[in-house]
C-alpha cells in the first residue's frame, strides 16, 4: 500500500533536521514524502528547500502563515492518490521501517483508523493495567494497544477514512484528538501497535535532545511550541506535571470512545480537574 507522509514544520531547526534525516535513514522505506513549513522565522525554510535531497521528497511548501498541522493534513491528503496517509512532527526521531509495519496492519485491518509509534519511554507504560483493562487487543496477526485518539505525530491511516470524516479544522493550536475520537466513536480501531513501534519525542524532558530543560527555555519555547502554548506551560513544573496526566490517561483511562462523550465525559472531566490539581501541585 503506497504512503504520503507529511512532515510539518515550525522553527526549531535543530529538531527539524534530526527529524528528516532519521525519517530519511533507510532509503529502503517507501513513501512520498511533503514538507510543509508553517510560516518559519528561523533559517528553516531555506533548510527545507536547499538540503533536503531525496527521491522520496515529492513537494516543499512554504507557507507565508501559521495554518497549523491540520492545513498541513488537509492541503497534502487533499492532493494525494496514496491508500494511506500520515503526519510527523519536526521534534520525532521514528523507527526506521515503521510504515512498513504500518502498512500491513492497515492491509489486514479493515477497521484500522489512526495507528501511532508510541512517544514515551517503555519503563513507564504499565502494561499489567493495560491488559486487565482490556486495551491490548489482537486482530489476526496484529496486536493494537487501544485507545479513542492517538498522539499527533507518528500516524498512519487509511486515505479513504479521511475522505469519509471530511477535513480537518484549521489553525495553529487545533489538535486531532477530537476528530480521532469522532473516528472511534463510528467504530474505528485507533491506537498503538503493539509491542510498540517506538519514535522519540524530542521536546519531551526526558529527551537527550530537549531544547526544554528549564523554567528559561520554556519561556523561550512557548510561543513556537505546540505542547507549551496550548496548555499555557510556563515552567519546568508544569511542563512535568502535565506528562504525568497525559500517561495517567494513556495507561489507565477506558478505550471505549463512548465513555468521552455525555454524562460519562463530565464526570471524567471533574475527576480530571481534581487529579490535575493534585498533580500540579506534587513537588
Amino acid at each position: 500500500m503506497n504512503i504520503a507522509i507529511v512532515v510539518v514544520t515550525h522553527n526549531r531547526l535543530e529538531y527539524t533536521k534530526k527529524t528528516i534525516a532519521r525519517l530519511l535513514e533507510n532509503p529502503n522505506e517507501e513513501f512520498d514524502l511533503y514538507l510543509w513549513d508553517n510560516a518559519s522565522t528561523d533559517e528553516t525554510p531555506g533548510y527545507l528547500k536547499d538540503f533536503v535531497k531525496d527521491p522520496r521528497l515529492i513537494e516543499v511548501v512554504l507557507s507565508k502563515e501559521n495554518v497549523g498541522q491540520t492545513g498541513a493534513m488537509n492541503y497534502v491528503w487533499g492532493k494525494t492518490k496514496a491508500e494511506l496517509v500520515g503526519k510527523l512532527d519536526n521534534d520525532c526521531l521514528v523507527t526506521p521501517g515503521w510504515t512498513r509495519i504500518f502498512a500491513k496492519a492497515h492491509k489486514d485491518i479493515e477497521k484500522l483508523g489512526a495507528v501511532a509509534c508510541w512517544h514515551y519511554p517503555l519503563d513507564e507504560f504499565d502494561e499489567n493495567a493495560a491488559r486487565k483493562a482490556g486495551k491490548i487487543q489482537s486482530f489476526g496477526q496484529h496486536q493494537i494497544f487501544r485507545h479513542p485518539w492517538v498522539c499527533g505525530s507518528g500516524f498512519i491511516m487509511k486515505r479513504r477514512t479521511y475522505e469519509e470524516h471530511g477535513p480537518w479544522k484549521v489553525g495553529p493550536d487545533v489538535g486531532t484528538t477530537y476528530y480521532f475520537l469522532k473516528m472511534a466513536l463510528r467504530g474505528e480501531v485507533n491506537g498503538w501497535y503493539y509491542p510498540f513501534v517506538l519514535q522519540e519525542h524530542m521536546d519531551d524532558p526526558k529527551s537527550d535532545h530537549s531544547l526544554v530543560a528549564d523554567n528559561e527555555s520554556v519561556r523561550k519555547m512557548h510561543d513556537i511550541t505546540y505542547t507549551l502554548r496550548t496548555k499555557k506551560i510556563k515552567s519546568m513544573k508544569r511542563r512535568w506535571s502535565w506528562r504525568r496526566i497525559d500517561l495517567r490517561c494513556l495507561n489507565y483511562s477506558p478505550w471505549q470512545a463512548e465513555y468521552y462523550i455525555g454524562w460519562r465525559a463530565k464526570f471524567r472531566r471533574l475527576v480530571y480537574f481534581f487529579e490535575r490539581m493534585l498533580l500540579f501541585f506534587r513537588k
